[in-house]
């Protein structure tokens, strides 16, 4: 029996309370799924954060306390983990009260967990930070991805692909609009630390790794900077010593603005949800029968979709598939900057990688939609086909163009580079986007959104796979760089330039006062600077996760009947 006050003072938000009346308009619905997937999808912007919150204290240019990149990526990482956790447990949930309630949700989880981030980072507490983005914030992505995903498979059963693709076309778009914003927020809160003079003006000293000068206040912890690093902050600065501590990169009050700006644009977004009546089809559509047996008539309930190997397969190829590029996206702009920053300075700059990581979005965005409309005429196995097979090639010719680009810098290896990882990216979104379809062919529309909440885990687990492997990879690769380059320096020359002693080695890195590109200054010449081959160990394991990928969507195969729910009309949606 239909219930008015169902949910109590939270009545109006529920599923039975948001029926759309006969007529209304079904794309009215597609702009609030894409406005909160806008909002959610910033996430994929979050190395545009990483230099501000890895030089915190130093302003400049990393201090000795100030956070390691790997454990800022992590942060992305856990808010990606949270993000599956939060689609699998809730997605019966979502089912019962419907989009309208799960968004709001959303809003105060995304929204709530930038302020705490805000707080974390202002207070120089790490733990916060991965409270709030991560833990908070990541529930809230999940909740917010969600959300829409049923809601349109029902709304449009003539384009299952198109739909979907619609909403989540928004999350890969998110980071496109993010960006640039973040990056002027940045800009406008940030300040520029206590500068002391020239490098050979300032007395310094060297302990424990840690770089001190000496002042008529007395010694304090500085960072020595570069013109390049210098130039970068606000109105520009001469290279030279920084005092730690003073200035600010901004970061805190970007979170506390961007908090403030995503629930609010949530919130609207999440009262304009409305959910078709049962059994509602488009004026003058019938299904078509299935050209083969892909496409089910029949529903699977959300607890024994879990008992079928269809699921488990998809399940895989989700998790390869994410794995393969997330890990690439979080240090994106990192990556470009480090394999052709080196051998091609003045045609990657900073500029230049900022904008590499607005076309991840770009690709990302339109890949969504491309792939996903593209699966409604090709067929989804054929569509994640195309993922594996070509995405196996690209992510083989990466290592070839970063190598052949290190020792002949030419506009071919880099063109190269880039066309192949936007192809990529945008074969990354689009498996997002057309996994939702698949599982209403596989498994009907009935728990779609709850199975395909319980996939998502898959997308957890990638979280931390592809940051994990990507960060340990790159760690190993720079420590066996390093080691190598220093045997080869000078120890004169390397004491000379770091103020202390070639065997202390290992605590110039850990404060980050020995890098590649530093030890580079005084190798000897025609030492060949290994930054550009820092990733190709891990664009081959990524190409073997796509080759397994390959393997468990050629196997899959229509659900066998005794899955079957036995009364699908009677389970499509809650008694009113």
């Amino acid at each position: 029996m239909s219930n008015a006050n169902s949910g109590g003072a939270f009545g109006f938000l529920m599923k039975e309370n948001i029926v759309a009346k006969p007529g209304f308009n079904r794309w009215l619905v597609p702009p609030a799924s894409i406005a909160i997937h806008l909002c959610i999808g910033s996430v994929y912007a979050w190395s545009v954060f990483n230099p501000a919150l890895t030089r915190e204290l130093g302003v400049v240019a990393p201090a000795a306390d100030d956070w390691s990149l790997s454990s800022v990526v992590w942060i992305f990482s856990v808010a990606i983990v949270f993000l599956g956790l939060a689609a699998a447990f809730a997605g019966k949930w979502l089912e019962k009260v419907g989009p309208r309630m799960v968004g709001v949700v959303a809003a105060t989880l995304w929204g709530g967990g930038f302020i705490i981030g805000s707080l974390g980072i202002a207070s120089h507490q790490l733990w916060l930070v991965y409270l709030g983005y991560g833990v908070l914030g990541g529930c809230g992505l999940g909740l917010g991805y969600v959300s829409p995903v049923s809601t349109l498979i029902r709304w449009f059963p003539d384009r299952r692909g198109m739909a979907t693709g619609m909403a989540i076309m928004g999350f890969g778009g998110g980071a496109m609009i993010a960006a640039p914003v973040k990056g002027w927020l940045l800009s406008v809160f940030a300040t520029a630390p206590d500068y002391l003079g020239a490098t050979d003006a300032i007395a310094t000293i060297t302990e424990a790794g840690r770089l001190f000068a000496e002042t008529t206040s007395g010694k304090i912890e500085v960072v020595v900077a570069s013109a390049a690093q210098a130039a970068n902050l606000p109105g520009g600065g001469a290279a030279g010593v920084y005092a730690v501590g003073t200035g600010n990169t901004g970061a805190a009050s970007t979170f506390m603005t961007l908090g403030i700006v995503y629930f609010f644009v949530m919130i609207i977004a999440a009262f304009s949800y409305r959910v078709p009546a049962e059994d509602w089809k488009p004026e003058g559509w019938q299904p078509k029968p299935a050209a083969s047996g892909m496409i089910t008539r029949n529903n699977v309930h959300i607890d024994q979709a879990l008992k079928t190997p269809q699921f488990w397969q998809m399940w895989v190829m989700l998790c390869f598939n994410v794995t393969a590029g997330i890990g690439v996206i979080g240090v994106a702009k990192t990556m470009m900057s480090e394999i052709y920053g080196t051998t091609m300075p003045l045609i990657v700059t900073a500029a230049f990688a900022s904008t590499y990581v607005l076309m991840i979005s770009v690709f990302n965005m339109v890949g969504r939609f491309f792939w996903a409309s593209t699966s409604d005429f090709i067929g989804r196995k054929n569509t994640y086909h195309c993922f594996f097979v070509l995405g196996t090639v690209l992510y083989l010719s990466i290592p070839y163009f970063a190598t052949a680009g290190a020792a002949n810098p030419s506009m071919f290896y880099l063109i190269g580079f880039y066309v192949a990882t936007m192809i990529i990216f945008s074969m990354y979104g689009g498996g997002f986007a057309t996994i939702p379809a698949y599982l209403a062919d596989m498994f009907g529309t009935m728990h779609v959104g709850g199975i395909h909440g319980r996939l998502l885990t898959a997308w957890s687990t990638a979280g931390v796979l592809g940051p994990l492997a990507i960060t340990s990879l790159r760690e190993m690769s720079v420590g066996r760089a390093i080691s190598d380059l220093a045997a080869r320096v000078d120890p004169a020359a390397f004491a000379e330039k770091f103020g202390a002693p070639l065997a202390q080695i290992d605590q110039l890195v850990a404060a980050k006062t020995v890098t590649i590109s530093k030890l580079m200054e005084i190798a000897p010449q025609g030492t060949i600077d290994p930054t550009p081959g820092l990733y190709n160990t891990t664009m081959y394991c990524m190409a073997a996760l796509l080759v397994i990928a390959f393997f468990a969507n050629l196997l899959i195969r229509p659900v066998r009947d005794h899955h079957h729910h036995a009364e699908p009309s009677m389970a499509a949606a809650p008694a009113e």
